[in-house]
């Protein structure tokens, strides 16, 4: 994303539109390169139907999480509190549910809950003049003790209802055209995100502050407000993930989504993200979201234990964070 501001504080509309609608070409090369490596390694297989959709459900999980996180990188932040508030999420949407609540109501208090988590990191790194840094590390044990607390620390069954069925295909009975609902509902959320990163004043305004904050804040950029707003975003989408994460499991439970927000953070570097803002595509976060699962999958479907799948997830992360310096030096 070409960071360069106009005389008004904003990003030239040309250049933001063409890399947040195309987003970086290499990531989706990088995918089939990667999608054809595992393919070879464990066949044909790979690529049947079944495995490709159990690949997109596990890219839904982190994509969601990650459209929050690119607005927020885009603005110069980060956020490792997202796994826990995914975790708290699905336990907050079990209570509920058990308590005898609707489910659509057990959903908006998940989506509320999380909502309150970004909206308090926001509302700390705005006031209290702190990084992003510090305050989500915090704010990451803070949830999650949360959600243990509200647990009691066991997971928690749940009555089945239409939100176990949103990772579900129509021949499971969940989706249309045999495609599961929170695919649709990610994809119509990424067309939303790109719209506000492109289209609107709150777009153009994140990527003033992730360029210059200074330049911006001089500009009349309410830059604490869009901040404060950002992370609230960014809550209520870790939330949505903390759902379609409940979708998978049927229970809430405290402990799951440990690491997610590596993951989450991962798939916008690789999708062509910042960590020191200002850049950032929609597109290339699908892409960075559907690498990440591709790799987990293929390792565990080729027989890998988990602690190489680790050291796999841990050397792309140190390569994402390379790539974004290699990035800024080119730039």
């Amino acid at each position: 994303m070409d960071g360069t501001l106009t005389a008004d504080g904003s990003i030239g509309r040309a250049n933001r539109l063409k890399a947040v609608w195309r987003g970086d070409s290499g990531v989706l090369l990088g995918l089939l390169l990667v999608a054809i490596f595992f393919g070879f390694l464990i066949g044909p297989q790979f690529f049947r139907p079944v495995n490709l959709e159990l690949m997109a459900i596990q890219t839904v999980i982190v994509c969601v999480a990650a459209l929050g996180m690119t607005m927020v990188i885009v603005s110069a932040g980060i956020d490792l509190s997202v796994g826990s508030v995914v975790a708290l999420a699905t336990v907050v949407a079990a209570v509920l549910l058990r308590r005898g609540y609707d489910p659509a109501l057990a959903a908006l208090g998940a989506l509320g809950a999380s909502a309150l988590c970004g909206f308090v990191n926001g509302l700390l790194i705005t006031r209290l003049k702190v990084v992003p840094f510090i305050v989500t590390l915090g704010t990451m044990l803070l949830v999650r003790g949360a959600a243990k607390g509200v647990a009691e620390e066991r997971r928690i069954e749940a009555p089945l209802t239409w939100l176990n069925d949103l990772l579900r295909t129509a021949r499971s009975g969940g989706g249309g055209f045999g495609v599961p609902a929170g695919i649709w509902i990610t994809l119509v959320l990424a067309l939303l995100v790109g719209a506000v990163l492109g289209y609107t004043r709150f777009g153009r305004h994140l990527f003033a502050i992730g360029s210059n904050e200074r330049t911006a804040r001089l500009c009349g950029v309410r830059v604490e407000r869009r901040k404060l707003q950002v992370y609230t975003l960014a809550g209520l989408f870790a939330g949505l993930a903390g759902i379609f994460q409940f979708s998978r499991l049927s229970v809430g439970d405290p402990t799951v989504a440990v690491g997610l927000e590596l993951d989450v953070i991962a798939a916008v570097i690789i999708g062509g993200g910042s960590l020191l803002g200002g850049k950032g595509t929609v597109i290339g976060t699908m892409g960075g979201a559907a690498i990440m699962a591709v790799i987990q999958i293929g390792c565990s479907q080729h027989g890998l234990p988990n602690w190489v799948q680790q050291i796999v997830t841990g050397i792309i992360i140190v390569m994402a964070v390379a790539l974004d310096r290699w990035r800024q030096k080119g730039s």
